[in-house]
C-alpha cells in the first residue's frame, strides 16, 4: 500500500515537473519571440503643409530731422507726425491701431563724432509711429503708397517696407487637425512599406509630434524639419509640420 502511494506521488511529482518545464519553455519562447518582434519596426514621417493668410501686420514708420535750431526741428517733427497720421487715416487705419513713440533728441555735440570732427547738424530729432492691426490688406496697400509722404516732405528712415512684418497668430486653432493628418500620412507610408516587405503594421513603438514651422508661402517645401519663421514680410504663409512615428512590424 505504501508502495502504491509512493508510486502515485512520484507520478504526480513527475507530471508537475514535466508541466513546469513545458510552461517554462513556452513562456521563454514567447519572450524570445516578443523580443525579436520588438526589433522589427519601421520609422516613417508624415508631412502636412497648409496655406494660411497672416492675421497681424506690424508696420513701424520712423522719420527724423536734423538741424541746429531745436525749436524749428520740434515744429517740423510735429508737422511730420500729423502728415503721417493723416496718411494712415486716408488708408483706413484707425487711431486705436496706431502707437505714437516718444520723440528722441540727439545732441551730436555731446558725443564724439567722426574722430573728433563736429557733425554738420547739432541736433537730430526722430520719432517712430507703429501700426499694429489685423487688417493686413489695408497695410499692404498703404505700404505701396508711401511715396505720397515723400511728396509732402516726410522722409521715412531706411527702406519703408523693410520693417513691415506680417504674422499668423492662429496656429493653435489648426494644430490638432494638422497633427491628425500628419499621423495619418505617416501610417499610410508605413502601410506601403509593410506591404512591400510582406509584413503588417502593428502598434506604435514611438512617436514624435514634430515642430511647427511658419514660412513664407514661396519658401515652403524645402525639406527642412527645423523650426523657423522665415521672412516675415510675406502676407501668405505656409504652416508646416513633420511627425516621426515608429511602427512595429508583424508577420
Amino acid at each position: 500500500m505504501n508502495s502504491d502511494q509512493n508510486l502515485r506521488a512520484t507520478s504526480i511529482l513527475g507530471f508537475l515537473l514535466a508541466l513546469g518545464l513545458i510552461l517554462g519553455g513556452w513562456i521563454l519562447g514567447a519572450e524570445i519571440k516578443a523580443t525579436r518582434l520588438s526589433d522589427r519596426y519601421v520609422s516613417v514621417k508624415g508631412l502636412v503643409e497648409r496655406k494660411v493668410k497672416s492675421d497681424l501686420a506690424i508696420w513701424p514708420l520712423a522719420y527724423k530731422e536734423a538741424g541746429n535750431d531745436l525749436a524749428a526741428l520740434y515744429a517740423k517733427a510735429d508737422a511730420d507726425k500729423k502728415t503721417v497720421l493723416q496718411f494712415l487715416a486716408d488708408q483706413g487705419i484707425g487711431t486705436s491701431e496706431i502707437d505714437l513713440g516718444v520723440i528722441r533728441v540727439v545732441d551730436t555735440q555731446a558725443q564724439e563724432y567722426g574722430g573728433g570732427n563736429r557733425a554738420p547738424n547739432r541736433y537730430i530729432v526722430e520719432q517712430q509711429i507703429t501700426v499694429r492691426t489685423s487688417r493686413v490688406d489695408q497695410v499692404a496697400a498703404a505700404a505701396q503708397k508711401t511715396i505720397e509722404l515723400l511728396q509732402k516732405g516726410v522722409v521715412l528712415g531706411g527702406n519703408t517696407g523693410e520693417g513691415l512684418t506680417y504674422k499668423f497668430t492662429g496656429l493653435n486653432s489648426i494644430k490638432p487637425d494638422m497633427i491628425t493628418e500628419a499621423t495619418r500620412n505617416a501610417r499610410a507610408a508605413a502601410d506601403r512599406f509593410a506591404a512591400d516587405s510582406g509584413s503588417k503594421v502593428g502598434a506604435i513603438r514611438q512617436a514624435n509630434q514634430g515642430v511647427f514651422s511658419i514660412l513664407p508661402a514661396d519658401q515652403a517645401g524645402g525639406g527642412n524639419d527645423q523650426p523657423g519663421y522665415g521672412s516675415d514680410n510675406s502676407v501668405m504663409k505656409t504652416v508646416r509640420v513633420v511627425t516621426s512615428v515608429d511602427y512595429y512590424l508583424e508577420k
